[in-house]
């Protein structure tokens, strides 16, 4: 049977990610029907739907939203937020009173507490909130994820995660560089991270934060299969030590053995989607972990340079 085609709107289609959340709903036979972003820097949209309505301010793309309902009967399915990490919460309260469903890119929220009052309003409302997590749909990811589980040892791994990519002086004056609005770098560019680690080895039995600076973050986690070393970092002078001419440096080594998973990134957003239709996304219940752990970094007590501490700190120019 042919696949009802669903109708999306789509907040934040002038930023970064948004692309690949319009070539997933391109590349899984759906339509983007209007948009919003409050800039207009948004040419991008003629490679994937140019017919769709776009608009700069929130008010006229609620009322047209309102308008499609009871002038054309046309109901939107899903909203995609790809909006500033601070104004998710909101712009999912929207696509629930909406009546649709919402698709959110990572970080679901900013606090654990936002994800309890929404629980609420999907009570109310019956529609449902995906998180796109799309790392765990990565084959490395996935095959270590089964090799662990698998596992009947029951020792702890120990394990080192480095992710440096380098920003320039626009970072600090957007509001990715406003704690209050991004999370901070571990949430801004950590989360999804985190999300890996808790679903391959468990919950945070322990955490510690050596480091938490406007371009850099570091700490050490105790899960239930796993001691972790954690570094984040933005700063250029990072890369350069440790990734040389590269402008991103990964890296997630398990018992001392590199795991690649740099391959096969592109379409995980398309796949994302396919298992949301499918009714296999991810849950507002699956973010939650990550969501509480970069939570509990953000507002821990920084204690230096002591105790089991990421071994790319001590190369770092602070």
């Amino acid at each position: 049977m042919e696949q009802e085609i669903k109708k999306f709107a789509l907040i934040g289609v002038g930023g970064y990610i948004a692309p690949r959340h319009m070539q997933a709903i391109r590349d899984t036979g759906n339509v983007m029907v209007t948009c919003l972003d409050k800039n207009d820097s948004v040419g991008i949209i003629d490679k994937y739907f140019p017919d769709a309505d776009f608009f700069t301010e929130f008010e006229r793309f609620d009322r047209h939203i309102e308008k499609l309902r009871r002038e054309s009967g046309q109901n939107i399915d899903y909203v995609s937020i790809c909006s500033p990490n601070y104004l998710h919460d909101a712009h999912i309260r929207f696509a629930l009173r909406i009546g649709a469903d919402a698709i959110c890119e990572k970080p679901l929220v900013l606090n654990p507490w936002n994800i309890d009052a929404l629980e609420s309003i999907v009570s109310e409302t019956g529609r449902r909130v995906f998180c796109i997590l799309q790392l765990r749909l990565q084959p490395a990811i996935t095959k270590l994820r089964n090799e662990i589980r698998k596992s009947s040892d029951g020792r702890k791994h120990d394990v080192d995660l480095a992710y440096i990519t380098s920003r320039g002086q626009w970072y600090m004056i957007s509001w990715k560089g406003d704690v209050s609005k991004s999370g901070g770098v571990a949430t801004n560019i950590g989360v999804h991270f985190f999300d890996i680690l808790q679903w391959i080895f468990g919950e945070v039995q322990y955490n510690i934060v050596h480091i938490d600076e406007p371009t850099k973050a570091a700490g050490f986690l105790e899960l239930e299969q796993a001691r972790v070393r954690w570094f984040l970092s933005l700063d250029k002078n990072d890369l350069a030590i440790n990734a040389g001419d590269a402008n991103t440096f990964r890296s997630i080594t398990v018992d001392g053995k590199e795991i690649e998973f740099s391959e096969g990134l592109i379409d995980l957003h398309t796949r994302s989607y396919e298992e949301i239709f499918a009714d296999k996304g991810c849950s507002m219940q699956d973010a939650r972990p990550s969501i509480e752990l970069v939570s509990a970094i953000r507002h821990a007590k920084p204690v230096g340079l002591k105790g089991d501490y990421h071994p790319l700190l001590k190369k770092t120019k602070r």
